[in-house]
């Protein structure tokens, strides 16, 4: 079974798979690292060296074949992976999809911290982040509204979360 936590970058994805993998004794595959550790690039590497458009190729070809797999794994994904091709509708039939919802304010305050790491925030000044979080948010949760199940993250424990994940998944 493939469990693919989805939602927007700072929603918590990297954090909730390692514990969730840990607890119900999964592997853990982040989709960014596979990407990286495939074409010995990192993901802003990718981007500055190759665009965007090939950066999303690789990662539908590294989707593709983790989703076909036997195994079982938690996959992380990226925030902009359920938004090209027909990936949700390939990782809904895949796996078991988990939305891991946040609030704008939330987001602001998660991702904020860590603009230097993220490709797409990285030159947006702080007082227009919040903005740009709300309207791309609103353009994704379209896709993200797909996925199976939905769990809120804000305010809240990673160890609930996870909890809420292993009952709603009856594991």
């Amino acid at each position: 079974m493939v469990i693919s936590l989805i939602g927007y970058m700072g929603s918590g994805k990297s954090h909730i798979s390692k514990i969730l993998s840990d607890k119900i004794n999964f592997k853990l595959i982040d989709l960014d690292k596979e990407i990286s550790r495939r074409n010995k690039l990192t993901i802003p590497e990718i981007f500055e060296k190759k665009g965007e458009i090939h950066f999303r190729k690789l990662e539908r070809e590294a989707l593709e074949e983790i989703l076909a797999s036997e195994e079982n794994v938690v996959l992380s994904l990226g925030g902009g992976t359920p938004v090209y091709y027909n990936n949700m509708e390939i990782i809904n039939h895949g796996s078991k999809s988990v939305f891991l919802r946040a609030s704008v304010g939330t987001l602001f305050e998660r991702i904020s911290k860590q603009k230097e790491k993220r490709p797409i925030i990285a030159n947006i000044p702080d007082e227009d982040l919040p903005e740009f979080i709300a309207k791309h948010l609103f353009e994704r949760n379209a896709f993200y509204s797909k996925a199976q199940f939905s769990v809120n993250t804000d305010s809240r424990d990673p160890e609930d979360i996870v909890q809420e994940i292993i009952e709603k998944l009856y594991l």
